[in-house]
């Protein structure tokens, strides 16, 4: 991998500086990553609890925005937890939201349920949608078929290969890659970070999980979102300035910040 670039400016897409595990804290880690040049970050919620520190984050920094959702793990709470909160003129988007059938921590049925109450309230309010989804790729379309895909929808931390990949641009999705496409191993993820359109992706840390090479075995800052772009621009031999300029871009398109 080339040498991780901070002179360009980027945007961490999804994050959870709120959690302990992240080195410095939320505003300690949000000024590294100020220095190291990233312009903006969603903080984004998992549950109740989440949902309003990413809130009060928000609140202590122009440029951080947050999201209010309900993670499959926690399904069984309902969406009914977060309702509220969805007005905040700080909260940019709905989720993270969606199936996990890899640890199936809530039942699928109500991790479907759920998902689609998402979906609802992301209609309800015309926000984005900011979806999770692991070992469940064909019921993720499918319920995003049947209630209608929001027309500004993320997969987040993007797991998939080249054919998942289509099924998300058939729907008019952005892609948000992570850590992991800086990963040697992950081979079907990096063809896919290759063949996205620039005009569809995202870059996220994912913070405190998944740091990127150089960083691997470290709690994640979103400082770091750098290096994940820089293993995308060597992956495809373009330009680091060219990822920086576009998923800069295209977060502050599909979160409409202004």
């Amino acid at each position: 991998m080339g040498d991780v670039d901070s002179g360009h400016r980027w945007f961490d897409s999804h994050c959870h500086v709120y959690d302990d595990k992240v080195p410095g804290g939320p505003d300690g880690s949000l000024e590294a990553a100020r220095a190291a040049g990233i312009s903006g970050f969603v903080v984004v919620g998992c549950d109740r609890a989440t949902s309003l520190a990413a809130i009060a984050i928000a609140e202590r920094h122009d440029d951080v925005w947050a999201t209010v959702g309900v993670h499959p793990h926690e399904a069984t709470n309902g969406i009914d937890t977060i309702r509220d909160l969805v007005r905040h003129p700080d909260v940019m988007a709905i989720g993270e939201a969606g199936l996990d059938y890899f640890y199936d921590h809530s039942p699928r049925a109500t991790q479907r349920q759920v998902f689609a109450e998402h979906i609802h309230l992301a209609h309800e309010h015309n926000l984005p949608l900011v979806i999770h989804t692991r070992d469940a790729w064909d019921e993720t379309f499918d319920i995003l078929d049947a209630e209608m895909t929001p027309t500004r929808t993320v997969f987040h931390c993007f797991t998939g290969g080249p054919s998942e990949l289509e099924g998300c641009l058939e729907r008019g999705a952005y892609v948000s890659f992570s850590g992991i496409v800086s990963f040697p191993s992950a081979t079907d993820l990096r063809e896919a970070a290759i063949c996205c359109p620039l005009s569809r992706m995202l870059v996220e840390t994912d913070s405190p999980y998944l740091a990127p090479v150089p960083h691997r075995g470290r709690p994640n800052q979103p400082a770091w979102v750098a290096a994940v772009g820089t293993a995308i621009a060597d992956l495809r031999g373009t330009s680091i300035a060219d990822i920086a300029n576009a998923t800069t871009t295209n977060a502050h398109k599909v979160f409409d910040l202004r």
